[in-house]
Order: C-alpha cells, then sequence, then structure tokens
C-alpha cells in the first residue's frame, strides 16, 4: 500500500553508527537508507529517509534502538506519516525509544485491520489547538498493537 512518510534522525557524533543505514541492505526488515543531512561547515548532524510503501518502514525504531548509540541522550528520531499535522518525537528512555508528547498535539488511532496479515495502521499525530474538529479516539481494546515502525 502506497503511504508517505519521512524519517530523521539527529544525534551527535554518530557518523560511525549510522553509515551502514546510508547504504541499501535487503537482510534489513524495512527499505531504503538515509541520508547525510549536512550543515553549513560541512559537519553531518543528523539522517534523512523517505518511505512510500507502509510495509517498507516494519522495523526501523527496533533496529535504531539496538544501535551502539556513542551518546544516546542526545538521539532524537522525527517520524511523520502522510497523515500527520507534524513529526512525532522519540527519545531514549530506560534504553528504549518511546514517543515524546507534545503540548498541542495528540495521537489518534484506528481500529485494527481486520486481518492480522494486513499491515499495522500507523496512528495520525494531529494538532489539537487548531479550530476544527478531531476524528472520534479508538477504544485502547479495538486497536492494532503491532507497531507500524
Amino acid at each position: 500500500m502506497s503511504r508517505d512518510a519521512e524519517v530523521i534522525v539527529l544525534a551527535r557524533w554518530a557518523d560511525e553508527v549510522m553509515e551502514p543505514l546510508t547504504r541499501d541492505d535487503p537482510e534489513r526488515t524495512w527499505r531504503g537508507h538515509f541520508v547525510p543531512i549536512t550543515g553549513q561547515w560541512g559537519y553531518k548532524f543528523g539522517w534523512a529517509l523517505e518511505f512510500d510503501k507502509l510495509g517498507a518502514r516494519k522495523g526501523l525504531l527496533r533496529q535504531l534502538e539496538s544501535l551502539a548509540w556513542p551518546q544516546p541522550h542526545t538521539v532524537q528520531v522525527l517520524l511523520r506519516d502522510q497523515d500527520d499535522d507534524c513529526f512525532g518525537l522519540w527519545m531514549f528512555q530506560e534504553g528504549r525509544l518511546v514517543e515524546v508528547t507534545i503540548p498541542g498535539t495528540g495521537r489518534f488511532h484506528q481500529p485494527a485491520p481486520a486481518h492480522e496479515d494486513d499491515e499495522p495502521y500507523p496512528s495520525m499525530l494531529l494538532r489539537t489547538d487548531q479550530d476544527w474538529a478531531l476524528p472520534e479516539q479508538t477504544p485502547e481494546a479495538l486497536r492494532d498493537t503491532r507497531p507500524p515502525w
């Protein structure tokens, strides 16, 4: 299924850690490769990746979590799915990448797909401080518990 999404990874002194992820690797569960983001003086300060398929991103957060970051407290992962109003922010807490709540936003979930063979459907990160109606939140028991990333 076609579904655009962007990922930005920001981390200090992580060139060596990120280098293998700048090349395609058919062994990974996710598809594509990161492109370095270079500042005006030539220093790499981040990496970006775009997805165009829903299944192409499976396992990305798990792999980023498993890397030997030289300074994990500086790692910030920004994720934006095509239906999101803004990027979501994930940071390390107790060795896991977890989403950090951003004021003025809310994560809205759709019901789980009818078949487990279907890809997990990402929730939507929406601005809650605007003048438009927000979707009805799906009860927790009806949400898909599989991570889309």
